[in-house]
């Protein structure tokens, strides 16, 4: 009966977070038919615009991370900085990185958009969701791979393709809201260089753990970069 339960309750909690993303897919298809982030719209403009976009389509009002719309230079900035608000430029690249919470599980959700039409950010826009594509591959084939294992993995896809990582990590645990805690230190908690771990492991109160894959990739030279993030474990 024990095992039944938690069987129960692995189940909720995947349809959880995939209800979640599902939202957060739908929300954003919402964000590019009504061109929300465009050019002449201020960053912050847009990341109200979006806030209260969730609210009327979701009843929305929590995001369990600060979020992010970012233009032109400020795409090369990491998740930590607070590059002053930037109105987005006709030519620029942009990107949306959000945390709704829907129905107290998280989502956490990222989308790049280019406006133009140079070669170098249309690829980058053509690149992100491959190199994801790419990664969860990865991660399937290799029952025991480690978060070091998948940063690395990603890192060489990256790298054949031009671009370099961003930030210093590729990914982070998700779950119910508030989920497992993730520390700043804590490698565990991440798809990074310093975590030796497997992937595929229970957390602290026997869950499965559940994954994100976040892809920033930058051109320091040509002074911008691209985001994509979605669930890596779950479809």
């Amino acid at each position: 009966m024990e095992d039944s339960r938690t069987e129960v309750t692995e189940t909720d909690r995947v349809a959880g977070l995939v209800a979640a993303q599902e939202n957060a897919i739908a929300l954003f298809a919402e964000v590019e038919a009504r061109e929300i982030v465009a050019p002449g719209v201020g960053e912050r403009e847009a990341s109200d615009r979006i806030r209260d976009l969730a609210n009327e389509m979701f009843g929305t009002t929590k995001h369990w991370h600060k979020r992010i719309i970012r233009s032109g230079p400020n795409t090369l900035a990491p998740y930590r900085d607070n590059p002053p608000d930037r109105v987005i430029a006709e030519d620029d690249v942009a990107f949306a990185d959000f945390g709704p919470i829907f129905e107290e599980y998280e989502a956490d959700f990222g989308r790049t958009y280019v406006f133009g039409q140079d070669p170098g950010k249309r690829r980058l826009l053509e690149d992100l969701p491959a190199v994801f594509d790419a990664g969860r591959a990865a991660f399937a084939a290799d029952p025991d791979i480690t978060g070091r294992q998948l940063y690395t993995a990603v890192e060489e896809l990256a790298a054949r393709r031009g671009w370099e990582i961003g930030i210093w990590h590729a990914g982070h645990l998700v779950g119910e809201f508030p989920h497992e805690t993730i520390d700043g230190m804590k490698a565990e908690s991440y798809i990074t260089p310093d975590n030796d771990t497997p992937l595929r492991r229970t957390d602290r109160l026997g869950r499965t753990c559940h994954w994100i894959l976040e892809l920033h990739f930058v051109d320091r030279g040509r002074g911008y970069g691209g985001f994509y993030e979605q669930l890596l474990d779950l479809a």
